[in-house]
């Protein structure tokens, strides 16, 4: 989708979205973390781009509904990358679920017979899982991102490996326990406790010296890697210092997907299960692979952001501001190598107006979360309550989750009214059936609902204000709201106004724009010119977004 807009104080034009040669971003808006409009995919149920990997591992035992690998890859993000799908959402940030090598068979964990395809029961941190795609493709979805201006978060999982099947070895017991089972009753009994049965809980806490599981060496020589790995594994300990504990080993595989493609940040899963230390030191490797390859690499380099880590801390929530309460202990997990966490009650507090949301947001991060952010989401992969469920209200969600301060996490699905309720299955399993591209080629109803996305994700990502920005209210009736971001040499400032009447609208502008200043609404495309610090326009739509 091409947008050509000015930016206000500073007059820079925004470039075409189309794709371009280089890995500079095409456009030139700055692209500012805590204003991120993240699309949020399960590999597995995205789309399905090389159909000869689908069976791997043989992965083929029955499973429940929706629990095995479906065929979604890395190759089918490459095909709607190129096809323009995330730039005419507005994306600016992919976030998907791991990449590595999943255990080979399955388990059934109380809900049907399941494989790995989510990505989180790793057997081998240090390979890619097939099912998923080759290093050659993750290579190439990095850079054909990185084109377009768009970062790329991977999946970090930390605290535990994928279960013990007949197929799949433990891992020595000095890297992992399998007992007892988490109490959740408090901090301790968070941290040093298996998840659920039959998912070994990797030692976090321990510094003590381990060797490499038998079962990794003997594979790597199998794949005629081993003195690589081990070489690699001796420079990592030799530079960074860190005892050669289980945790260490495994931010050094995960650095690599760093120094090797170049990736953004990462999303880390069960941030709460460890004790925070494990997570400001897995921010320094992280950061000194980025600055790796950022030397090695000067001309993939997209600009000066640092690299992104947000955390699970599940149960957290934005009005908790900067501490976690376990009962016993709270924790600051912003101060242990997190910029951001996933804010858990969007998805309810998306039930208030929209001036109490947004007021509530703007006020906790431009004060107590200042210079940190949360990413803020309708539904999610693991959530059961979503906001809107049965997909009734889909517009609402939409302008709510894309104009509340903070980073946006769009669900893939979102944009679609992918249905959350799926009949036949159990537990989480609803929340990730394949995405509905059928209803996106076929059907008005689903195209109107993706193209209010569309407008609305494009607005937030061509201007840091939406997210980023300080929230002011200029009239309750009809609802009118500016945003203002400053930073370094940039000025960026938008009105916007909600639930308004269709047909012909007065719009105040406050002192935001002055009079005679030529605005556009990008909802509807028609411009209007300030008088009497207000704007008349005439569109069939609700909702205006104003800029110069």
């Amino acid at each position: 989708m091409k947008k050509s807009i000015l930016l206000f104080a500073f007059a820079l034009v925004f470039a075409s979205c189309s794709s371009t040669k280089t890995t500079k971003t095409a456009s030139k808006t700055p692209f500012v973390w805590e204003n991120a409009n993240v699309y949020f995919l399960l590999i597995d149920r995205f789309n399905n781009g090389d159909k000869t990997n689908d069976q791997t591992y043989n992965r083929n035992k029955p499973t429940a509904k929706l629990r095995g690998f479906e065929g979604g890859d890395i190759r089918g993000v490459i095909q709607k990358m190129d096809e323009g799908y995330f730039e005419k959402l507005g994306i600016n940030a992919i976030w998907m679920t791991p990449v590595v090598e999943q255990i080979h068979d399955g388990v059934d964990e109380g809900t049907g017979y399941t494989y790995g395809f989510h990505g989180y029961w790793a057997r081998d941190w240090s390979a890619l899982d097939p099912s998923f795609g080759t290093k050659k493709d993750l290579a190439e979805l990095v850079q054909k991102a990185h084109a377009k201006g768009i970062r790329i978060l991977l999946d970090a999982v930390i605290n535990h490996t994928g279960p013990v099947t007949a197929e799949d070895p433990a891992y020595p017991d000095d890297w992992a326990r399998t007992s007892p089972k988490c109490t959740y009753k408090s901090y301790d009994t968070y941290i040093n406790c298996t998840l659920v049965e039959n998912l070994p809980d990797v030692k976090t806490e321990s510094n003590e010296t381990v060797a490499l599981p038998p079962f990794l060496i003997e594979k790597w020589k199998k794949e005629g890697r081993y003195e690589q790995e081990v070489a690699e594994l001796d420079a990592f300990f030799a530079k960074t210092g860190y005892p050669r504990a289980p945790k260490y080993y495994i931010m050094k595989w995960l650095s690599d997907y760093i120094t090797d493609y170049g990736i953004d940040g990462y999303r880390v899963d069960t941030a709460k299960h460890t004790y925070e230390d494990v997570w400001a030191d897995f921010k320094k490797v992280c950061d000194g692979a980025f600055a790796d390859f950022k030397k090695n690499n000067p001309k993939k380099v997209l600009d000066n952001n640092a690299f992104f880590t947000v955390g699970e801390v599940y149960g957290y929530n934005i009005g908790a501001k900067k501490l976690f309460d376990f009962g016993d202990k709270k924790v600051n997990y912003f101060e242990n190598g997190f910029t951001g966490l996933i804010n858990f009650d969007f998805r309810n507090e998306a039930k208030m107006n929209y001036e109490e949301l947004f007021s509530k947001y703007n006020s906790i991060l431009q004060n107590d979360l200042k210079g940190n952010t949360v990413m803020n989401y309708v539904s999610s992969h693991d959530d059961s309550y979503p906001y809107d469920k049965k997909r009734e209200k889909t517009f609402e969600s939409g302008t709510k989750l894309l104009l509340a301060p903070g980073i946006s996490q769009v669900y893939y699905g979102d944009e679609s009214a992918r249905p959350l309720d799926i009949p036949g299955t159990t537990g989480d399993a609803t929340l990730r059936s394949m995405m509905n591209w059928d209803e996106i080629k076929t059907n008005p109803e689903t195209q109107k609902v993706l193209l209010h996305w569309q407008k609305l994700g494009n607005f937030r990502k061509n201007h840091p204000a939406i997210g980023a920005g300080i929230h002011q209210e200029i009239s309750a009736s009809p609802y009118v709201f500016s945003r203002t971001f400053t930073k370094d040499n940039l000025t960026d400032k938008v009105v916007v106004g909600l639930d308004l009447p269709k047909g012909q609208k007065e719009i105040s502008v406050g002192t935001i724009f002055e009079n005679g200043t030529k605005l556009k609404d990008v909802y509807s495309g028609k411009n209007a010119v300030v008088s009497n610090g207000k704007v008349l326009i005439d569109t069939e739509f609700d909702i205006v977004l104003l800029e110069k």
